[in-house]
């Protein structure tokens, strides 16, 4: 821990001297101290932190560490809204948990829909040792691509981000596993969302419910989305139009409530898992009211395992 406390110091300076020096926010400055870490530094004292940083010969589970301190803070400098704040660790180690047991190939692929700062992807990427991910984010805000586009390259990890509005149509190779931690709002766009299932006739529909119709043609058969929504998600306005979108085309096979201290301007999230084949077992619900209580996680662990699989 000290070791990323040494190095969160370090970046933590050069960022700080770059937001003066080129009069810009947190984020931006990450970006540039990223680039220069890769490159040249512009000064001579920015040069030597990154020498002192590369000298700590981080790993990419200890980069991941650094950065999310990072981004925690940039989030809070910048008061990002809460579409745009990082996905916790500790909901992605649980994620990570469900790609491990809901796949026990080496090989997977995964596709997320809205990757922001990119916190989720690395903790998937380096939190699963055993596994190969073909990773890809689809991301709309050009800040969010070159942000975590640039950390990825520092951490020499495998994700790859695209500038793409996921709700319109992509074409791609379908993929094993679909994510998301899900943007909450409406879709500015009414004439695009009307063309989907799940679009409102009369209103502005949900981005989320378009995001998940979407993403799910993007599967394979039999994959499996993850989906981190409101756990109003099924009784909230628009919630027919979903429901007969699932009937159709998903089996709820999980639905996991996150704990109160997870929620977002007042919105309690949980956990959605969908599968894409016909409707088979009632699915598995379990209240998991602490991410940080071992015994209570452990609970949740070998429950699912036998419910779910």
């Amino acid at each position: 821990m000290e070791k990323i406390e040494t190095a969160f110091g370090l970046l933590l300076a050069n960022v700080q001297q770059l937001e003066t020096r080129l009069a810009t926010h947190f984020y931006d400055a990450l970006i540039e101290q990223n680039v220069s870490y890769l490159g040249k530094a512009v000064s001579e004292d920015l040069q030597q932190r990154n020498d002192q940083l590369r000298a700590l010969k981080l790993t990419k589970k200890e980069w991941q560490k650094v950065y999310q301190f990072a981004l925690i803070k940039g989030a809070k400098e910048m008061h990002l809204q809460a579409n745009h704040q990082l996905t916790p660790d500790a909901i992605g180690y649980i994620i990570s948990f469900m790609l491990e047991t809901l796949f026990p190939e080496t090989s997977l692929s995964v596709l997320e829909l809205g990757s922001g700062t990119g916190n989720l992807a690395e903790t998937l990427l380096t939190g699963m040792p055993d596994k190969t991910l073909t990773y890809t984010g689809f991301e709309v805000d050009d800040l969010m691509i070159d942000l975590s586009a640039s950390i990825a390259d520092v951490m020499q990890t495998s994700a790859q981000f695209l500038q793409i509005d996921a709700v319109r149509p992509q074409v791609i190779e379908p993929v094993d596993i679909l994510v998301s931690d899900l943007p909450v709002g409406y879709y500015p766009d009414d004439a695009i969302a009307r063309r989907s299932v799940v679009g409102s006739p009369q209103d502005h529909t949900y981005a989320h419910h378009l995001l998940m119709a979407q993403g799910f043609k993007y599967l394979k058969a039999d994959g499996y989305a993850i989906f981190v929504a409101p756990s109003d998600l099924l009784s909230s306005p628009q919630a027919d139009l979903l429901k007969k979108w699932l009937q159709d085309y998903a089996r709820i096979a999980a639905v996991i409530t996150l704990p109160e201290d997870i929620a977002t301007e007042n919105n309690a999230k949980a956990i959605f898992v969908l599968q894409k084949s016909a409707q088979g077992k009632a699915p598995f619900v379990f209240p998991l009211t602490s991410l940080t209580n071992p015994e209570i996680v452990q609970n949740f662990m070998t429950q699912f395992c036998e419910n779910v699989i």
